[in-house]
């Protein structure tokens, strides 16, 4: 990342992120078509209220990773073999522990989330079997993404795209086995995950334990550093932060939509995994930027770091925004793939025409971030994201739906915040200090 042409670099690191994540929101997506297909409208809402609560348990953790891919890309970067070993090995400690913390958090506190969310009593058993299910394999699905951070983070995104493949197939395989062909429940969709997500774990660890690399994982030397630790904590905390507060205030907008009935859960849940589609850019263009921006600036190449993010954020907002277009045109065909339900597919419709053509602000926030993260400015977009996406979002909604009971009025909470969001990072990185702040701690 830190030689060489910026956009070739960028895009073939951003390309099997882009192809990974297609197979896996493919895999997810696959989970809702055979269960609304096999299993009934019931089924689907239960998986399809399922997202918001699961990012809000695994949020937390995944931002502690983040941080951690960015102190190994620093290191890495630096050519500092001694503290990017510290670094991996931190790394992979503090996965062990936090997999088998939300396992026993997660099946505890989901089925009482799920309650106060007031889930539909129609839906709630078998929301409950999904989550408790899904939950016992936390640890497969916490590896994963630490073995993941760890090959993104030193440039290789190659090797994490034909695991998530070979994963991707196992979970269309199981779904397909145990839901039409041994008629098992909807439970069934989520052990087919967790069994896919480990095997795409294990396949991550093998290769990290095989390699010449300087970046080579064994098994001995896995512990804590306290020094490598806080470190990671510095730079993850705001970021899991960030995805924790992001979550609740969507758990609180699935709560309003839940108040609108099954139906509207189904509909809703339909678009959202339509949505992932759209999300995929700007999830490969973040990490790309992150990894990008953090390697650059350890080797001290500022102007590059920034031609890089640039380049980036472009790339981001066009595709996620072409991506919308196609979505509005396309939403009562693609919302009736899960569901032929009318009234499944009037509310799904209803939530894609009204979000899908603001995608591109939802690009240039995230990336924006993603640079911010990158530079070792975690802070910034946390507080960013804690007061927009999560107090005004709530308040915004709580307010207006009192007033308004429609449930485009929730729709609309997520183009309003994604606006505002955007105006103020738009504000941060002309100002350029990303840069020079970094400069100025070196």
């Amino acid at each position: 990342m830190t030689e060489g042409s910026i956009s070739r670099k960028i895009i073939f690191f951003a390309i099997p992120l882009f192809i990974g994540n297609l197979f896996q929101q493919l895999y997810n997506t696959a989970d809702s078509l055979i269960v609304g297909n096999f299993l009934g409208s019931n089924a689907l809402a239960a998986v399809s209220s399922s997202g918001n609560l699961i990012f809000l348990m695994v949020g937390f953790i995944n931002g502690i990773a983040l941080g951690a891919g960015v102190v190994i890309a620093r290191y890495y970067g630096a050519k500092n073999k001694e503290y990017l070993q510290k670094a991996i090995h931190t790394t992979v400690a503090f996965g062990l522990a936090a997999g088998l913390a939300l396992t026993a958090i997660g099946m505890f506190l989901a089925p009482k989330i799920l309650v106060l969310m007031g889930t539909p009593s129609e839906v709630l058993p078998q929301s409950i079997e999904y989550f408790r299910i899904y939950f016992a394999g936390s640890l497969g699905f916490v590896m994963y993404n630490i073995f993941v951070g760890i090959l993104q983070s030193v440039g290789d995104s190659r090797h994490p795209l034909i695991y998530l493949i070979v994963s991707s197939c196992i979970n269309v395989v199981l779904d397909i086995f145990f839901i039409a062909g041994l008629g098992m429940g909807v439970g069934a969709a989520a052990l087919a995950t967790a069994i896919s997500q480990f095997a795409s774990a294990i396949f991550c660890m093998i290769h990290l334990m095989r390699t010449k690399e300087e970046y080579r994982l064994q098994i001995s030397k896995i512990g804590f550093d306290g020094l490598m630790m806080k470190q990671i904590i510095q730079n993850g905390v705001p970021s899991g932060f960030q995805n924790s507060v992001i979550s609740i205030a969507n758990v609180f907008v699935q709560t309003n939509i839940n108040a609108f009935g099954k139906m509207a859960m189904a509909g809703c849940g339909s678009y959202s995994k339509i949505e992932g589609f759209a999300f995929l850019p700007v999830t490969c263009f973040t990490m790309a930027l992150t990894t990008f921006v953090s390697q650059n600036l350890g080797a001290k190449q500022y102007d590059r770091a920034k031609k890089g993010a640039r380049f980036g954020i472009l790339c981001s907002i066009v595709i996620a925004e072409l991506i919308g277009v196609l979505i509005y045109v396309a939403a009562p065909t693609l919302i009736a793939a899960f569901n032929g339900d009318p009234e499944v597919v009037h509310y799904g419709v209803m939530q894609a025409r009204t979000i899908a053509l603001f995608y591109f602000l939802l690009a240039f926030s995230h990336c924006i971030a993603a640079v911010l993260r990158g530079s070792g400015h975690a802070a910034v977009p946390m507080i960013v994201m804690l007061c927009v996406w999560c107090l005004f979002r709530v308040s915004y909604i709580t307010v207006a739906v009192h007033y308004i009971p429609d449930i485009r009025v929730i729709f609309w909470a997520y183009p309003l915040t994604w606006s505002i969001s955007s105006v103020i990072f738009l504000y941060l990185f002309l100002r350029g200090r990303w840069v020079y702040g970094f400069e100025k701690k070196r």
